[in-house]
């Protein structure tokens, strides 16, 4: 696979496009020091939401648009199709363009679901890999731990009007069938996903406003679901790992940040105790400081040096 190069200096601040396989690929570069590739969640949620300005500062940020989003970067299947594998198929054909010799990955999300698996399976291309919010497993036990964790928010603010707007978009996520129901449920349910998003609603108001999403369905191309269990395999994983994890998460708690750190070898864990499923958000400062502090102390040089 060989990208159709638009651009002659790949990590020139701005917007970049270059043609994959058909697809239209597209990255967003802000910032400048050590290359650091951001792959956002959802899936199907737009990058915007993962910009880091505090990071910006001292890393070069790559922000991926994963494929699938735009019409023109949509596959055949569309929208089914959008396997772990195929997504970091698209990362390493990135990674070859911008022309450093390694990287840091970081995926938020459904996003670290997929820096792991390119860290377990093109860890070549890597310096470090940030697994921000995720967990070794989806399925039934990751979807029993959620449930358990939605619960508890639900008690805890039981009395709060807002609460039944989120529950219902909850129960609405098993039945979307489109970008406008996958807009309106991760919207919905985006309170939960913060510490005290109500206590805190006119900061955090224009982040949920500001969200957009595209329906992907986690199914193959033949339908069936692209299950993850990554627990054997993350025992050997050889690339530098950072877990980070806020204290109030329902969807990829402390219990996946803990059981991460626990598989992957002398890995380094934070626990953000005053966020939610969005610590660069909730607690930027000590977010940031904590990634720019794991990329500097395991930075490849452009010889190919630590």
């Amino acid at each position: 696979m060989n990208p159709s190069v638009t651009h002659s200096d790949p990590l020139s601040p701005g917007t970049h496009t270059y043609e994959l396989a058909g697809l239209v690929q597209r990255y967003h570069v802000h910032g400048s020091g050590p290359v650091c590739v951001v792959h956002s969640g959802g899936p199907g949620i737009f990058y915007e939401y993962m910009r880091m300005p505090v990071l910006e500062g001292h890393l070069t940020m790559v922000y991926l648009e994963p494929i699938g989003i735009a019409q023109d970067s949509r596959l055949p299947s569309h929208p089914h199709g959008y396997t772990r594998e195929r997504y970091s198929s698209f990362l390493e054909a990135l990674v070859n363009r911008l022309g450093v010799p390694k990287v840091h990955l970081l995926g938020h999300s459904h996003g670290a679901f997929v820096a792991a698996y390119h860290a377990l399976n093109r860890s070549e291309q890597l310096a470090g890999v940030v697994l921000y919010e995720g967990a070794p497993v989806t399925g039934p036990e990751h979807g029993a731990e959620a449930g358990r964790m939605v619960e508890a928010f639900a008690m805890k603010h039981s009395d709060h009007p807002g609460l039944a707007g989120v529950l219902a978009a909850f129960g609405a996520m098993s039945d979307i069938t489109s970008d406008e129901q996958t807009e309106a449920v991760a919207k919905g349910v985006l309170p939960s996903y913060f510490a005290d998003f109500w206590g805190n609603e006119e900061r955090y108001a224009p982040l949920r406003d500001g969200i957009r999403a595209v329906y992907i369905s986690g199914l193959d191309e033949d339908l069936t679901p692209d299950v993850v269990d990554d627990r054997a395999a993350l025992k050997n994983l050889a690339v530098p790992a950072l877990v980070i994890v806020g204290r109030h998460d329902v969807i990829c708690g402390p219990r996946w940040g803990l059981e991460l750190d626990d598989l992957i070898p002398d890995s380094r864990l934070l626990i953000l105790e005053n966020s939610g499923h969005l610590g660069h958000v909730e607690e930027p400062d000590l977010f940031a400081d904590s990634v720019r502090r794991f990329v500097l102390e395991t930075a490849v040089g452009r010889d190919g040096a630590a």
